[in-house]
């Protein structure tokens, strides 16, 4: 039997893929990237250092002031710093590097409040401007980038996060960051297999080519590595960024017609991967102890000797400095363990991660009630809160996200997801653990990435708006969608204002106060 032409089975030519998109850098976007950075800086440094009791650290900055002012006491070497202590409970749990950063403000401003905070409310410019730049770098728009900023800026949960000596907002600029230069990585290596496929054949074989070293992918892992040195929480977006950034490799290898992509990316593309993604954390996370192995005197540094690892036990094997960090970790890890609803611990504001998508139970950061004034009793109160314009769209966005990456196959949405699966998931695994809404700060600057998509999506959607008024608002007639637009974000902006009294700690009257608190959980 012999197979005619006309009977060949037809095969559908692939479209030629395309390079990566770019967007040059221009005056539009420097005009917007200073505006909103302006607006950043004056929302979070305006009245830093009211905001005390009596002068000294609120809620949990007692923990990481203090460490932070042992670190300047206790320097010697400025290659190494200082050491942290805590003569109170006689354990840090938590790694050293936000306490770092806070100690430099300490060092220049000396033990007041704006010596604690000032570095971090200089972080929380940064989230605000790096979560712009990612938005710009995954969208290629500056319209997408100017909403995103404008969300950042208007958001309680990042500008209250950033005008405290705590540690949160530290990891979060980190966390931003290492997903900005991941974004760039895969540009970066889109455009080097572009150029391979349009001079010829791909090299390689099955596999396809190697990729070259990647220098976004490693400047990655060291922001990833800070990220852990500020909360181990930073583990998540390890595993979940590496996974991500293998599976756009062969994503990639694919487009570009690799006979087996999959393989390719996990032979040619995983070890340098984990290489730049775990080792590299890895030797950063153990860098910023350096303190600690250069004290005699840190917790723990020598556990082995003085009877506090059991002989015979795995950890007396090793060599005095390294049996005592990693007991030092394991007796974190126990402490931390420890910190569950079951075993009889727990918190007024305790929330768990179902109750961070609506920011439905804010943590009080600063409480002074029954204060007197001119209108009567009055409150001052300052909450860790998100703006209910922007957190009360969470699921929306995150539906309407799966929606446009699964269905519509927009790749656009699939950072901030991941990003947001990172910083959310893990918890539902530990939920009888204590959890507070600070946990959820990494989750802001996705939460906007995924509105600011769809908002932009809206602009020039729909008919146009037939209103003199709005036409000589805007100096051009506008369509629905815009129109939408421009109400949402000045929703969100009227909401920040409204909501501003307990985010700055502003005195107001009880009855006022009442009015504020829309919802029982927020008591």
């Amino acid at each position: 039997m012999t197979t005619t032409a006309s009977h060949r089975p037809l095969r559908v030519a692939r479209p030629a893929p395309r390079p990566p998109a770019t967007l040059p850098w221009g005056r539009a976007d420097t005009l917007s990237f200073l505006v909103v950075g302006l607006l950043a800086a004056l929302t979070r440094f305006l009245g830093l250092g009211g905001s005390t009791s009596s002068g000294t650290p609120v809620f949990d900055e007692k923990h990481y002031v203090p460490q932070a002012w042992d670190m300047v006491l206790s320097q010697d070497n400025p290659l190494t710093g200082g050491i942290e202590s805590n003569p109170g409970y006689g354990l840090v749990v938590h790694p050293p590097v936000a306490k770092q950063f806070i100690a430099l403000g300490e060092h220049v401003f000396g033990y007041s409040p704006w010596g604690w905070r000032v570095v971090g409310a200089a972080f929380g410019v940064g989230v605000v401007l790096a979560t712009m730049g990612l938005a710009r770098q995954l969208s290629a728009s500056r319209r997408v980038a100017l909403i995103a900023g404008v969300l950042a800026v208007f958001d309680g949960v990042l500008l209250v996060g950033s005008r405290f000596g705590m540690l949160d907002i530290f990891q979060v600029l980190f966390i931003v960051l290492a997903a900005w230069a991941l974004v760039n990585d895969h540009r970066q290596v889109h455009a080097r297999l572009h150029a391979a496929w349009a001079a010829g054949p791909l090299a390689g074989g099955r596999l396809g080519p190697r990729m070259g070293f990647r220098w976004w992918r490693f400047t990655a892992g060291v922001l990833l590595g800070l990220a852990c040195g500020v909360k181990w929480s930073g583990l998540y977006y390890i595993a979940f960024f590496g996974l991500a950034s293998v599976g756009a490799d062969a994503l990639l290898r694919r487009r570009y017609g690799v006979r087996s992509p999959w393989w390719g990316a996990l032979l040619r593309d995983a070890v340098p991967a984990l290489a730049s993604l775990v080792l590299v954390p890895l030797l950063v996370y153990v860098w910023s102890w350096r303190a600690w192995f250069a004290s005699e005197t840190s917790v723990y540094r020598h556990a082995a000797a003085d009877g506090s690892i059991e002989p015979g036990s795995l950890l007396s094997h090793l060599p005095d400095g390294l049996a005592g960090w990693l007991y030092y970790h394991r007796s974190v890890l126990d402490f931390h363990a420890g910190l569950t609803t079951s075993s009889g611990h727990s918190h007024p504001w305790d929330s768990k991660p179902w109750s961070w998508l609506v920011s439905g139970r804010p943590i009080l950061y600063l409480s002074a009630d029954g204060v007197d004034c001119a209108a009567g009793e009055c409150r001052r109160m300052i909450f860790l809160f998100g703006t209910p314009a922007i957190w009360w769209l969470t699921v929306p966005a995150l539906l309407w996200g799966l929606w446009c990456l699964l269905v519509r196959r927009d790749v656009r949405f699939a950072v901030p997801l991941i990003g947001f699966a990172a910083g959310f998931l893990p918890w539902l695994a530990t939920y009888d653990r204590q959890m507070y809404f600070f946990y959820a700060e990494p989750l802001a600057p996705f939460i906007v990435l995924l509105i600011a998509l769809a908002a932009a999506g809206l602009v020039g959607a729909g008919r146009p708006l037939h209103s003199r008024a709005v036409t000589a608002l805007a100096g051009r007639p506008l369509r629905t969608g815009t129109f939408a637009v421009v109400c949402y974000l000045g929703l969100v902006v009227a909401m920040f204002v409204y909501f501003s009294p307990i985010l700055y700690g502003i005195l107001v009257p009880e009855f006022w106060y009442q009015q504020l608190m829309w919802l029982p959980s927020w008591h």
